[in-house]
């Protein structure tokens, strides 16, 4: 009777196993909002089992309900999902870290093209040679394709026609006004970043106009 009993137990726990990971979960993963990415690794905690984002970013995996999933990319900042037992679809996007070296990354490991990175963030740093024919902050920033004038920068052009078009502007992660770059001379500054599009999402909706951000060589 008791060995009748241990095999309908073994036979009920190896079932609810099975039942547990039958959900497939489908996804993307995309970075600075909307540019999908390859190759990115999704670790499943409860298998161990690992799979990878294909040339439009999609993936599809096995889970448990209440499962957790690591997303993981060269040159990019990792993200852990807790799944909540109905989710059949997971939009994942990963943070790029700043730096040169690790926009290097993201491009060597073909997880993002050099193009779709360029459309959407224009760079200058101080190995740029055309930091040193500017005396005036503005002029470098409208050598990357940006309209400064009225006392505004504008990335997008005139969107809104009561609010303001001006962008955000953050010098070594604080946001500033348009008066305080007066006073940043270009060869104090080691790099400008001009962000469009879907890139500015992550600084929420003070960066619906896009985003200058300015890093100096000193860091203050």
């Amino acid at each position: 009777m008791k060995k009748i009993l241990y095999t309908c137990l073994f036979v009920l726990f190896i079932s609810g196993s099975i039942y547990a990971q039958e959900r497939v979960i489908h996804g993307i993963v995309t970075t600075l909002d909307s540019i999908p990415l390859i190759g990115v690794e999704i670790d499943v905690r409860t298998t161990g089992q690992t799979v990878l984002t294909d040339s439009l970013g999609n993936f599809s995996v096995a889970a448990d309900m209440k499962d957790k999933l690591k997303f993981k990319a060269n040159g990019f900042y990792s993200t852990t999902v807790k799944l909540d037992g109905k989710a059949k679809f997971l939009a994942v996007n990963l943070k790029l870290k700043p730096g040169d070296k690790q926009r290097e990354y993201a491009v060597g490991y073909g997880h993002v093209s050099e193009e779709e990175l360029t459309s959407a963030i224009t760079n200058l740093n101080k190995n740029d040679a055309r930091f040193a024919r500017f005396n005036d902050i503005f002029d470098v920033i409208r050598s990357m394709g940006v309209d400064v004038s009225n006392g505004e920068i504008r990335i997008r052009g005139d969107k809104s026609f009561q609010g303001s078009n001006a962008a955000l502007v953050v010098v070594d992660g604080v946001i500033v006004d348009y008066d305080f770059l007066k006073t940043i001379k270009p060869i104090y500054v080691k790099s400008i970043d001009i962000i469009r599009d879907g890139a500015s999402a992550v600084y929420g909706s003070r960066g619906a106009n896009g985003v200058v951000v300015i890093k100096t060589l000193d860091g203050k």
